[in-house]
């Protein structure tokens, strides 16, 4: 995975501080989900569509047409054209659920990393308990300005566990249509499973090498098809070609 030494020096300050929670997981948006089964890789420059179609994300228009301007999945056949990037940072949306580490305490409140360009404000207001450095949270976002910062709300404190990080980009099919890759990942593994928007999945228990082995597995085929049987295969010992 990518960052591997930042991760750990950051995984190392995290300090289970109460006790474990569950945080309901929320449907993907629309974009999020391979609904349409014609798709194709696009890199920046692609042709999306030509004519008129509601605009989604990573797509500009010239001449009338529609391309892409980053690395990603296209589905030609939406009514939207957008692309969902292969690759990049996390980028808060209003009611998204998130993983996140406390940074630091402030005045009122304290600094959250949530693995994006900024840092963001969690009020001591709308905590039950008092975090500390290094404390691991679930939270969903609040509120996100013109500069991509953000306020959270609904925060969950871990107890125990750890994080593994993924690209954002690929969250989608960690979680897969209606939970059901999330479902295969916790069954063959054992492990409680919070997966974060962000791209941070905290883990407790059950065979967590083998989780960190699937998640590798999703991340590098996640543009291919019938990714969920493959990793329920890998995770039964079987052949993942079979």
């Amino acid at each position: 995975m990518e960052n591997k030494k930042e991760e750990k020096a950051m995984l190392k300050e995290a300090k289970p501080v109460s006790k474990e929670t569950k945080a309901e997981e929320k449907p993907m948006p629309k974009e999020g989900k391979a609904e349409h089964k014609a798709k194709k890789i696009v890199i920046p420059g692609d042709l999306i569509a030509e004519g008129r179609k509601k605009l989604g994300q990573h797509v500009f228009i010239e001449d009338g047409k529609i391309f892409s301007d980053t690395l990603g999945i296209s589905y030609p056949n939406s009514e939207t054209a957008y692309v969902v990037p292969l690759s990049g940072i996390y980028m808060p949306q209003r009611d998204d659920l998130i993983v996140g580490i406390v940074e630091r305490e402030t005045v009122k409140g304290y600094m959250v990393n949530i693995n994006s360009i900024y840092s963001c404000y969690l009020s001591a207001d709308k905590c039950r308990d008092r975090l500390e450095k290094g404390s691991i949270v679930s939270a969903k976002i609040d509120s996100v300005n013109e500069m991509n910062e953000a306020d959270l709300f609904d925060v969950r404190v871990f107890y125990g566990g750890t994080i593994i990080r993924v690209v954002p980009a690929k969250v989608p099919r960690m979680i897969g249509k209606n939970g059901s890759m999330l479902a295969v990942l916790k069954e063959g593994t054992g492990c409680s499973i919070l997966v974060g928007r962000n791209g941070w999945v905290w883990t407790k228990g059950g065979d967590s090498k083998k989780l960190a082995e699937a998640i590798d597995l999703i991340e590098s085929e996640a543009h291919l098809n019938n990714l969920t049987v493959k990793v329920e295969a890998f995770l039964k010992g079987k052949k993942v070609n079979e």
